[in-house]
């Protein structure tokens, strides 16, 4: 059974910085493409950041130069470290993975499985 379990959100003034992680239970960690999700409210569910097998990463725009995902496969631990935050940053943030050596997918709902959130709060 997969669990993904995030931490490390909380309220920020604008302009500091937060370190989210994820640990997950799953086997093959290292095969698996993984992660960053947020979503604020009234609006949809966004891709902030993703991880291949290899290393390669990915952002959206509205985080480029600012967050750095991360992952430690001898931890089974992904991260989000976010530097220069914003209110627009405010949002409930989710990691997410895919079965083993599959792709990062473009549409995040195609993401096998999801951790529960948590929250952060960027006050201006």
């Amino acid at each position: 059974q997969v669990q993904l379990v995030e931490s490390g959100g909380g309220s920020v003034q604008a302009g500091g910085s937060l370190r989210l992680s994820c640990a997950a239970s799953v086997d093959n960690f290292s095969r698996r493409c993984l992660g960053w999700f947020r979503q604020a409210p009234g609006k949809e569910r966004e891709g902030v950041a993703t991880i291949q097998r290899d290393g390669s990463t990915t952002y959206a725009d509205s985080v480029k130069g600012r967050f750095t995902i991360s992952r430690d496969n001898a931890k089974n631990t992904l991260y989000l470290q976010m530097d220069s935050l914003k209110p627009d940053d405010t949002a409930m943030y989710y990691c997410a993975a895919m079965y083993p050596y599959m792709a990062c997918p473009r549409d995040y709902n195609r993401y096998n499985f999801w951790g529960q959130g948590t929250q952060v709060t960027v006050s201006s």
